[in-house]
């Protein structure tokens, strides 16, 4: 429960899900720097899908019930955030991030950080001129521009 005393106004957090580039634990931890500059101001709820207590050793299949929670909780936070965050990192393929590219490129939600080096950078680039997503260089470009927007 939380209660709720004027001024205050419910409801009103931007949420932001961290989507991109984890690689099975592989991946820079990015989503702390993303975290950090968020905190410096704005009510935001970040929806963050790296867990602490993750098992690769977890089968990656429907009927696996950690697999089934995990994936459950983020297409359901997909859904329910106002602005996506996406991180392609280069030195990854981040398969399931070009498939959260492909299902919210028409959504509006996108903010898109696709450094030079990410292997299909160029595709990266033409869904997001196509679907008008703003695409950044660098996390500290992309934080910047959230932050500007929240």
């Amino acid at each position: 429960m939380r209660e709720v005393k004027a001024p205050a106004r419910p409801g009103l957090e931007r949420r932001v899900f961290l989507a991109g580039s984890i690689e099975m634990g592989l991946a820079e931890l990015w989503q702390e720097r993303v975290v950090r500059a968020l905190s410096r101001g704005g009510d935001v709820i970040v929806l963050n899908p790296r867990r602490d207590d993750w098992d690769d050793s977890w089968d990656q299949a429907a009927d696996d019930p950690r697999f089934f929670e995990q994936v459950s909780w983020e297409l359901d936070m997909l859904e329910a955030a106002d602005i996506v965050v996406m991180y392609l990192a280069p030195d990854t393929r981040s398969p399931v991030s070009l498939l959260e590219l492909g299902l919210y490129a028409r959504s509006g939600k996108l903010r898109v950080c696709c450094p030079r080096g990410f292997w299909r950078r160029g595709n990266v680039e033409m869904v997001c001129q196509r679907f008008h997503i703003p695409l950044y260089e660098s996390l500290e470009e992309l934080t910047e521009g959230l932050r500007a927007s929240l």
